[in-house]
């Protein structure tokens, strides 16, 4: 939940101009809602914490608070990670969803604590029960993937060598269905001369 005190400080130190601040300070300031239900309308009361819901500045305001804390804890200088296009890639974020990512379940553990400490100054909580791992699967060094083998250091050598001992196999396989068309139409043959039909071979 983002508290407005802190994020006024927030702004400040993120180098937001003061009369920006203040436009939203006036914005904010004095805020009540009320909810309606089935049986009418609540009172109206006041709120002190939550960007306001539906306004378009809002993924705004809560993205500064969110980059807030990943600056203060250190991700941006952060060895751990993964490489991207050359890139150190250790956190993605839409809105109040975040995801870190790491090679190591050590420095996924570091990530994750540090977030955790910095978040908490700020006033949000990690949700435990949204929060989950997901491990990276079994390195090899090749795999087929829609049919074809991709390898390690992107030779296409293998795949045409497999698909030319694939083709032999489905070939191999092939010849005695075709031994056995030349067989029976032979025989075919045979009978209808004996009962006087012309006959026409086919070669397979």
């Amino acid at each position: 939940m983002v508290y407005m005190y802190k994020l006024w400080k927030i702004l400040k130190e993120m180098g937001i101009p003061d009369h920006l601040t203040c436009l939203l300070r006036n914005l904010y300031a004095g805020q009540e809602p009320t909810v309606r239900t089935g049986h009418g309308t609540t009172d109206w009361f006041q709120i002190g914490k939550g960007v306001r819901q539906g306004c378009i500045l809002s993924p705004c305001l809560f993205n500064l608070y969110a980059e807030y804390i990943m600056r203060n804890a250190g991700l941006e200088e952060a060895q751990a990670g993964i490489k991207i296009a050359g890139r150190n890639i250790n956190n993605l974020r839409y809105a109040d969803d975040t995801i870190l990512t790491a090679e190591s379940e050590g420095e996924l553990k570091s990530l994750l604590r540090k977030v955790k400490e910095e978040g908490k100054k700020v006033g949000l909580k990690l949700n435990i029960q949204k929060t989950k791992i997901m491990a990276s699967v079994q390195t090899v060094s090749d795999f087929i993937f829609l049919g074809s083998k991709i390898t390690i250091d992107g030779d296409c050598s293998h795949e045409i060598k497999r698909i030319l001992l694939l083709g032999r196999k489905v070939m191999t396989n092939l010849d005695s269905i075709f031994k056995k068309q030349r067989h029976y139409f032979a025989n075919k043959g045979l009978s209808s001369q004996g009962y006087g039909f012309s006959t026409s071979h086919v070669w397979m």
